[in-house]
């Protein structure tokens, strides 16, 4: 039997980079998989791509910084599907600048997707895990939440409220059936960072034991194995993937 079998899975940002991978892993492992996203093009593409091959891929465009939106998305999912089973929070953005440079936009544009969307997303859908006495929640937070990072006081100010988040829906639903994880992805191979010059990627390498930058695939393996019955006994953790550089 695959891992997630007839499980219903929501994904954020999951059109692209490591929300992409994650949600072909888990149509792999026999997800029903529903994709949340901004990018309609591209979401609705890779959820046809999917489908091609006789997986179950479902896209629908949902801002998750909008509550009302949620909500619709959320019934829609419960009608067709009858529950949901797993919420992969997984879509962030960044606005990078220093604390001088930083504006008051800059900042609410991060902590409106990274912070209150998670929240948006996890309140509504944890009503419907609760339903059932069953649930897998996993939270994206980054390895800057443990150690800072310069010019990301948004950023970094979002991902380690998600590492408190995550220990207090750990302990408020754990008793209802529920885990609620976080994973911290170090220096990953994304698209994003692919178009950086080759000198600022190889300072990347440079600060990770493992020699390497990580490949969305093996985010979405973490992702996976928090959101498997395999990690039943495992709540309220975050799990640094990142070559070593929390060491």
């Amino acid at each position: 039997m695959k891992k997630l079998d007839k499980k219903v899975a929501i994904i954020t940002g999951g059109a692209a980079g490591i929300g992409a991978a994650t949600a072909a892993r888990f149509a792999a492992e026999g997800a029903i998989t529903i994709i949340w996203d901004l990018d309609d093009i591209r979401g609705n593409e890779f959820a046809k791509k999917l489908t091609s091959e006789g997986k179950t891929v479902v896209f629908a465009k949902v801002n998750t910084a909008k509550y009302d939106e949620i909500e619709v998305a959320a019934k829609a999912v419960i009608a067709k599907y009858g529950k949901i089973d797993i919420l992969i929070n997984n879509a962030g953005i960044t606005r990078d600048s220093s604390l001088k440079k930083m504006t008051p936009e800059l900042w609410q544009q991060v902590i409106d997707v990274n912070l209150t969307g998670v929240f948006y997303c996890t309140k509504i859908i944890s009503e419907y895990m609760v339903e059932k006495n069953y649930g897998r929640i996993v939270n994206a937070s980054s390895v800057v939440a443990l150690y800072g990072n310069f010019g990301q006081t948004n950023y970094v100010a979002t991902k380690a409220g998600l590492i408190g988040m995550t220990k207090t829906w750990a302990r408020e639903l754990g008793r209802k059936g529920i885990t609620v994880n976080a994973i911290a992805p170090g220096f990953i191979a994304t698209e994003m960072v692919a178009k950086m010059p080759e000198n600022v990627i190889d300072g990347m390498k440079s600060k990770v034991p493992a020699g390497r930058l990580g490949q969305p695939e093996e985010i979405a393996s973490a992702y996976l194995f928090l959101a498997s019955d395999e990690a039943a006994y495992i709540n309220g953790t975050t799990l640094s993937v990142d070559g070593g550089m929390t060491i």
